[in-house]
Formats: C-alpha cells, structure tokens, sequence
C-alpha cells in the first residue's frame, strides 16, 4: 500500500485530536516502516469490517424473503413497524390489542401472519426486479408518527441467468476470413463475453467487436459479439458468457473448415450426384423402352388371336343359314288359281 495514500485514509477516519493524543501519549520510539504499517492495518480492521453489510442474493422474477427476526417485540403493546426501501416505506403493519393487524403495502409486499407471536418480521417480496440491485431495507419501530432507529437492516443484490449462447457463422465478402457471431440474453448483471480459437488461443486484437445493452423496461442485459478470423487451417470456435456473480459459464462451440477444403468437397460431392443422376436416368429410359416394347408384343399377339376368332366364327355361322334357307322354302303357301 502506498504510505500517501494511506495518510490520506487515515486522516479520513481519524480526527485530528485523536492523532495528537496518540502522538503525545505514545514514548517517540524509532519504530521500522513495515512495524508502522501493521499497526495501522491492525487499526482499521475493526473499521472495515464493521462498515460491512450483509447482503442477500435475489434471482429476478422469483420470490425472495428478507430476514428479520426480533423476539424483543412479542411484549409490545398496539406495535407498529414499518419497511423501508431506501427512504420510501413499502410497508406498514400494526398490531393491535385485540388482535387485529392492519398492513398496508406496495407491489405486494408482506410479512409473515404470525409474527407478532413468533418473532419473524421478514419482509417477504413476491418478485425480484433487476432495478432493485444494492437497493437497502430497514425495519423501523414507529410510534406516533415517529420512527426508532433500525431494527433490521438488508441489502438486496440481485442477478438473472443468461440464455446459451447462439453461435453461428456468416457469409464474410472478405476473401479468406470468417465471421462468428455470438449472441446471449436475459441475464444480470452485465455479463463478459470471450472467445477461444481451439478451445487454447485467443483471438488477436481487433478481431473481436462486442456489444452490451440493457433492456429499458426490465434492465435485463443482451449481448452480442463478432469475429473476425482468418482461417489458414480448420479450426473450432468457443463463445463463452460467464455470469461472475451467479459464478455461471455458458459456452457454445462451432467447427470450421477452410474454404478451399469446402469447395473441393463440394466439387466432389456434385461430380458423384452427376454420375449417379446420369445412371439413374439411364436405367428409367431403359427400363421405359423395355416396357413399351413388351406392351406392344403383347397387343400384337392379342390382335392376331382376335382376328382368328373371327375367322372361325364366320366359317361356322355360312353352313347354318343355307339349312335354315331351305327349311323355310317347303313352308310356303301356295298360290292359289282364282277363277275369273
């Protein structure tokens, strides 16, 4: 730690008096600087720690439940508390002698129903905003209009987690290069965002564009990140989104090729779609002509057979009707002579 500031600090927290006091009390003794320095830390550790407040962690969206246990106000008389949020009150109970309680709270705020008999004046909240990160609670003891001082006092952080980063590759018009984008939302506090080439090597200066914006409404962060990367070999792409506060790591990955290995693939993979293309087509034109050729056999031989049915018929039916003919010759009347 630097000796000037230092001084600085001490002079802070320490009135002047108080530093001559300790100058004209304490023997002039040559004393190390290292023996000095010690002595101050030791000094205002007492300081630091104190000025410490407990804070409690809150998942946006969910319920949460601020501490506040105070056995000392099961002997009270018409008690009456009240929450605050920084200086505005949220919340105001009374309990009166008969057993009535009357509470009056915004955005749904509230205390356990038995708290007069347990104890337990927790505040508990319905859901947690983002907008109320390192927002401080007090529980105050009211009566006649004035307040006590803090019965209970809670800091509220808050944090939400980020969706899995989506990551893709565009089309670059750069000859040579690749783009990625990565892109995650939802999540709070503002996350970091980095990228891994081979899961081991970062990407080099000015590779890398990355853009965080909060949501105006809910305060929520999205954020977005582009790269821009030469591909000499194939490579794999990492996006990582890490939430310190929530200690989350999300990560998404993507596999790369070089172009020309791209394109001699593709080159290949259209000459074997050819080949088998023209072969198949192939076989449907001969498979077609084979068809047809049958088919007409076929009514060939239905054809000639039809005509010799016919021939056959027409040389039975000729005898038949000369038989008929002369049967029904016999069977004609007469003429008869008249007489004129």
């Amino acid at each position: 730690m630097d000796l000037t500031a230092f001084s600085r600090v001490k002079r802070k927290l320490f009135p002047e008096r108080f530093l001559v006091f300790i100058s004209r009390t304490v023997p002039q003794r040559e004393m190390p600087a290292a023996g000095w320095r010690t002595l101050f830390l030791l000094l205002l550790l007492p300081v630091c720690c104190c000025g410490e407040e407990e804070c409690v962690l809150g998942l946006v969206g969910r319920p949460i439940s601020l501490s506040c246990f105070l056995p000392q106000l099961l002997t009270s008389v018409n008690l009456s508390i009240a929450w605050r949020r920084g200086g505005e009150v949220v919340l105001r109970s009374v309990w009166r002698e008969d057993g009535e309680v009357e509470e009056w709270s915004v955005s749904r705020f509230s205390t356990p129903q038995d708290a007069s008999l347990s104890g337990d004046f927790s505040l508990q909240l319905p859901s947690v905003a983002a907008s109320e990160n390192n927002t401080h609670f007090s529980l105050v003891k009211t009566s006649g209009g004035n307040s006590s001082s803090e019965l209970c006092s809670v800091c509220l952080q808050t944090a939400a987690s980020f969706s899995t980063p989506l990551l893709q590759r565009e089309e670059s018009k750069r000859g040579g290069k690749a783009v990625f984008s990565c892109e995650s939302s939802g999540g709070f506090p503002a996350p970091t965002l980095s990228w891994l080439i081979n899961n081991k090597e970062y990407p080099p200066p000015g590779a890398v564009t990355t853009i965080t914006t909060p949501h105006p409404d809910t305060q929520l962060f999205n954020i977005s990140s582009r790269l821009t990367v030469n591909l000499a070999k194939d490579v794999g792409v990492t996006c990582i989104v890490a939430n310190p506060k929530l200690n989350e790591t999300l990560s998404s990955s993507s596999y790369s090729v070089n172009r020309s290995t791209v394109h001699n693939r593709a080159s290949e993979a259209m000459w074997i779609f050819s080949t088998v293309l023209c072969v198949v087509v192939g076989v449907l034109v001969l498979t077609g002509v084979a068809y047809q050729i049958h088919l007409d056999r076929v009514h060939m031989r239905k054809k000639h057979d039809f005509q010799k049915l016919q021939s056959r018929g027409y040389k039975r039916r000729s005898p038949d009707k000369e038989e008929e003919e002369e049967e029904k010759e016999p069977m004609k009347p007469e003429k008869k002579e008249s007489e004129v």
